[in-house]
């Protein structure tokens, strides 16, 4: 059977109507940009509704003005926006709104195994990630040339 790629906006309709009646959705991880907590082609993540304000180091899935669809990690909190900011990226992205957010991030499925994210452990490594922010970008062209 041959595999067909559909774009997330064709199927974005269909996932919003789910995660507004309480469901939730199973979505595979693409991109590198939450490296090395979520792998393309190994992770998924499964996604419910957010129905409360984001708090830091919450991993919404959220659509850029653009129309871009990005799941980065909460690092700021304030009034009216929050400041997003992947994994394996060292720029922080400012002015996303609660009217962007799609889903919430519940649980990481790896290897069959599923990790949630009010772990202690899962906790654990938000907290250690996001104290190496200073020096993350150095970290990141590391690893980027010790896999060359």
């Amino acid at each position: 059977m041959e595999k067909k790629k559909i774009h997330l906006a064709q199927i974005m309709p269909i996932i919003e109507d789910k995660l507004s009646q309480g469901g939730t959705v199973e979505m595979p991880i693409t991109g590198t940009s939450m490296l090395p907590l979520l792998v393309q082609g190994r992770d998924t993540v499964i996604l419910e509704k957010c129905d409360r304000k984001l708090q830091k180091y919450d991993l919404p899935l959220y659509r850029r003005p653009d129309g871009a669809f990005v799941l980065h990690r909460v690092v700021g909190v304030s009034d009216d926006s929050y400041t997003m900011c992947g994994d394996n990226q060292w720029v922080k992205e400012n002015g996303i709104t609660d009217g962007m957010i799609i889903g919430l991030v519940r649980t990481i499925k790896r290897n069959g195994k599923e990790i949630s994210v009010n772990s202690k452990k899962y906790k654990a490594y938000c907290r250690f990630w996001s104290m190496l922010f200073p020096i993350r970008k150095y970290i990141v062209k590391i690893r980027g040339k010790l896999k060359k």
